[in-house]
């Protein structure tokens, strides 16, 4: 058996160089980090060769002493930690004291630092480990040169410079995301890529994510005893095909954590579109021993030590976040101010042929109770009873209804002017126009209905007559074997024959949905998975599903009262923005737009 002997110091580091440093852009990160730990006030980054052929990192910061400066390239050397207990409260990027040394055994290093009150600044080489007298004025300088020169066959795994260059400038922004109080600058083989002066949370993130992203995000802000989270959030329309816009700091650093992530997916559950992806900037902060990041070498993985809490947390946080809708405050625009109100009596509301403050009922066939509630307290006119005595919408010869008296104050999304095609409403606010899909607003509506109801014990519609249908043999076993699940969703469900169902009552919201294609669907979902995990796991999928069947079809003609109950509705629900696929339920176009569009005033 071959002797046991001990590993040489500089195999020793290159074996750790293989977790530390991955690529140029993990070179960066270390030596970014221990340039945030210094107390820098401005960092200067330059690239060559996408950071293959020199990375030079300078700062303004503390510096090192001469006798300090051997020590920083050797394994586990620091001065972040000394014991345990501040191992167990790191406050700091760094504390594994592996980064120089790993990065000094397969490129060439050099370390030029001037501390504070020393006479003049000395220089330490990955090769010559002798400090020597060298000019700087004040701060530290790190280059590193010829990436992986001893090790060619590591070399061989670099990808194109451009492709390391976008790594690189990845972990540049994610500093600069989280460091917002630094002035940081990035050039590229002479070019500069990025200069950003000391700014503010909110001004960082738009300089590095651009203006679009902060017009279609919403600002979160929560606290719950030690934990506190802030940050910006997209709103679902603003989602991407991938993660690459999707920033998450704990206390100050950039991780990738699997609890953070599955909690921001929970909270984008139910209004993000299929397979896209929320773009997100947020910073949690909690107490350091309350979170370990001694995971990793990479030290991008942390492990809380109160996993439920903090996932529960972030969840209801952005849940709360999400769940106000864009609706309220449609017409409160900040440039309001730049054009007059709608006051004069071509655009006020009482210019167009509104109904009366009380809405009538909704020609739909209103599928909850609410909407019973909402629009069936008034009563027909006088002139218009007997012509909608027979029909569910108003004639076409019908009289005008009369004129609503013009408010103080125009409701967000304004009153219906029309609906064009079938399918959208068009309604006029204090800003402009204001674009409704009637179908995806309603499936909004009926969803978070449902999810209300669901809770309880939902109020129940019996049919007149019961819907008759043909099924499959496995839909039949899976009504009789689930019949307990669909009574307590709302559901009487009984055999009208070898393959035919007969459904007698249905829950109160879904009056007026296809009954026939709704249970098909359902019965569908009760084959593939467990009862109990389609009324739990999978019930906003479910109810999602339910909703989508019972909302308003397109081609369905609305008058303008029934449009304005669906207005209204939407001012007063949660996550209207958007439909229960993601999709957006409205859209608005700013007189500027429209001026814009036609010329005015050019």
């Amino acid at each position: 058996m071959p002797v046991i002997h001990r590993l040489p110091d500089l195999l020793i580091n290159q074996i750790a160089a293989g977790e530390v440093v991955e690529r140029p852009a993990s070179v960066l990160k270390e030596v970014l980090e221990n340039a945030v730990d210094a107390g820098s006030r401005a960092i200067e980054v330059q690239l060559e060769q996408g950071g293959v052929r020199r990375i030079r990192v300078a700062d303004d910061g503390c510096g090192i002493e001469r006798e300090d400066l051997a020590l920083a390239l050797e394994r586990h050397a620091t001065s972040k930690i000394a014991r345990l207990d501040d191992l167990e409260r790191v406050g700091t990027m760094g504390f594994r004291g592996e980064a120089l040394a790993a990065i000094a055994a397969v490129a060439r290093t050099r370390i030029t630092s001037r501390a504070a009150g020393a006479a003049h600044a000395w220089r330490i080489d990955s090769e010559d480990r002798s400090p020597v007298p060298a000019a700087l004025d004040h701060g530290t300088v790190v280059e590193v040169a010829d990436l992986y020169y001893n090790t060619p066959a590591r070399r061989k795994f670099l990808k194109s410079e451009a492709t390391e260059f976008a790594h690189c400038d990845e972990m540049f922004r994610r500093v600069a995301l989280a460091r917002p109080d630094i002035a940081l600058q990035l050039t590229h083989n002479g070019r500069l890529v990025h200069r950003l002066p000391v700014a503010t949370p909110a001004a960082r993130v738009a300089a590095l994510m651009g203006d679009d992203f902060v017009a279609h995000a919403r600002e979160v802000e929560a606290a719950s005893g030690v934990l506190q989270l802030t940050g910006l959030v997209s709103l679902p329309a603003y989602s991407r095909a991938s993660r690459d816009a999707q920033y998450f700091f704990v206390n100050g650093r950039f991780v990738r954590d699997k609890l953070l992530a599955h909690a921001v997916r929970q909270a984008y559950a139910d209004i993000l579109h299929n397979s896209r992806h929320p773009a997100y900037v947020l910073f949690l902060t909690l107490e350091p021993a309350g979170v370990d990041v001694n995971v990793h070498p990479a030290k991008i993985e942390v492990r809380f030590r109160d996993a439920r809490a903090v996932h529960q947390f972030v969840f209801h946080a952005l849940t709360r976040t999400l769940g106000q809708s864009g609706a309220a405050s449609a017409g409160r625009s900040n440039d309001d101010q730049a054009r007059p109100a709608i006051t004069s009596n071509a655009a006020s509301p009482a210019a167009y042929p509104y109904a009366a403050p009380v809405q009538t009922r909704l020609a739909m066939e209103p599928a909850t109770q609410a909407y019973l509630d909402f629009v069936g307290s008034a009563r027909p006119r006088a002139a218009d009873s007997a012509a909608s005595a027979n029909t569910m919408t108003a004639p076409a010869h019908a009289p005008l209804p009369s004129p609503l008296p013009h408010a103080d104050h125009t409701p967000p999304l304004g009153y219906a002017l029309a609906q064009l095609h079938g399918i959208y409403v068009l309604a006029q606010n204090a800003h402009g126009l204001v674009l409704v899909d009637m179908h995806a607003a309603h499936e909004r509506i009926l969803f978070e209905k449902l999810k209300t109801v669901l809770d309880g014990r939902p109020a129940v519609q019996r049919l007149l007559i019961p819907a008759v249908f043909s099924v499959s043999a496995r839909d039949m076993a899976a009504a009789e074997e689930h019949r307990a699940v669909l009574q307590h969703m709302g559901f009487e469900v009984a055999p009208a024959g070898p393959q035919e169902l007969a459904v007698r009552s249905v829950p109160a919201l879904l009056a007026n949905a296809p009954v026939a294609e709704l249970m098909r669907k359902l019965l569908e979902e009760l084959r593939e998975y467990p009862a109990t995990e389609v009324i739990t796991a999978r019930r906003n999928e479910l109810l999602a599903t339910m909703a989508c069947h019972g909302a308003v079809r397109a081609n369905r003609q609305l008058t303008v009262p029934e449009m304005n109950a669906l207005l209204r509705e939407m001012e007063v629900t949660e996550r209207a923005d958007q439909c229960n696929h993601g999709r957006p339920t409205w859209t608005q176009i700013s007189l500027q737009e429209l001026d814009r569009f036609f010329m005015r005033g050019q």
